[in-house]
């Protein structure tokens, strides 16, 4: 067997998908998930059947004991951290619980790594840590003082976290800023989701704004690409943009959704929500240069993808 990885979060949409690509290529896999109702849990449970031999752990990050537990027995060669509270939104309404998770659970893992500083550990970040910038595409570089959401505070927090235990204890990371990932097993709350399920019940998609917000939409199996890139490669402290480095407005995303359907969307227009921004743009040339990430799925295929995908689960 290859090395041995542990997957926080490994039950859900973008952890399954890892963990499918990391059984595939030989490595014995562990996943942490707590199997929590933020979305139907049997969703997560139906993923674990794309994971024969993997190792299943059902518990919640914040289980200190438990954390110390099994990273003290694992012997892990690494930890990819996708358990959180996903959504910018939901954040709105309880930023205490985003902050519980998604930055004390964080530094759970952080704490119980500092006895085991050879463990890489790849951390998910987001999109969102950019804010509502004008200046694109997004850089590694960018100045991001200024996140637009409890969600986008908690992920910049917890690469600061991340950066200071590397500094102090010498552990290797690598935090992936994903952008908006799509694709088979996506969570029904996803807008991509709930658009895809609209059109083909006939219903309306919400629709918010004027239809002008762009998107760096990114498919999961590059997503998955760049995690794997990145978990290979993970060495000091750096971070990455993973995502397709284009752009789709809504009204573009609504018209090919409609295009893969092949039926013609009704929308419920809304005005725009607090905490989403007006573009995300990834400039991957760093991802690039260091990874060979090489994203490929136009928004097009991958919706094609994700239509076939979704009829086929129905």
């Amino acid at each position: 067997m290859g090395q041995h990885v542990l997957i926080t979060g490994g039950a859900g949409f973008i952890g399954s998908h890892v963990a499918q690509a990391l059984v595939a290529r030989g490595e014995r896999v562990t996943i942490l998930d707590n199997f929590n109702d933020f979305y139907d849990p049997a969703i997560k449970r139906a993923n674990l059947t794309y994971l024969p031999g993997a190792v299943v752990v059902t518990g919640d990050i914040r289980d200190r004991p438990l954390v110390d537990r099994l990273l003290g027995e694992g012997r892990f060669d690494a930890v990819i951290h996708l358990a959180a509270m996903a959504g910018v939104r939901p954040s709105i309404q309880d930023p205490l619980h985003y902050e519980d998770v998604n930055v004390r659970g964080t530094l759970h893992l952080l704490e119980a790594l500092k006895a085991r500083p050879l463990t890489r550990f790849v951390f998910a970040s987001s999109s969102s840590v950019y804010g509502d910038r004008a200046d694109v595409p997004f850089r590694e570089t960018d100045d991001i003082h200024h996140p637009v959401s409890p969600y986008a505070a908690t992920k910049r927090a917890g690469e600061l976290h991340c950066w200071t235990y590397h500094h102090l204890y010498g552990i290797p990371v690598s935090a992936l800023r994903f952008f908006t990932v799509y694709g088979p097993r996506q969570r029904p709350e996803m807008a991509i989701h709930k658009f895809v399920k609209a059109v083909l019940e006939g219903r309306p998609v919400p629709f918010f704004g004027d239809g002008s917000t762009r998107r760096d939409y990114t498919y999961v199996d590059d997503i998955v690409d760049g995690v794997l890139r990145a978990l290979d490669r993970c060495a000091g402290y750096e971070i990455y943009n993973l995502g397709e480095s284009a752009t789709t407005s809504l009204s573009e995303l609504v018209g090919l959704i409609g295009e893969a359907c092949g039926r013609e969307p009704l929308l419920d227009r809304q005005p725009m929500q607090p905490g989403d921004v007006l573009v995300t743009y990834a400039d991957v040339s760093k991802a690039r240069a260091r990874l060979g990430y090489d994203p490929r799925t136009s928004v097009r295929e991958g919706l094609a993808r994700f239509v076939r995908w979704y009829r086929e689960q129905r």
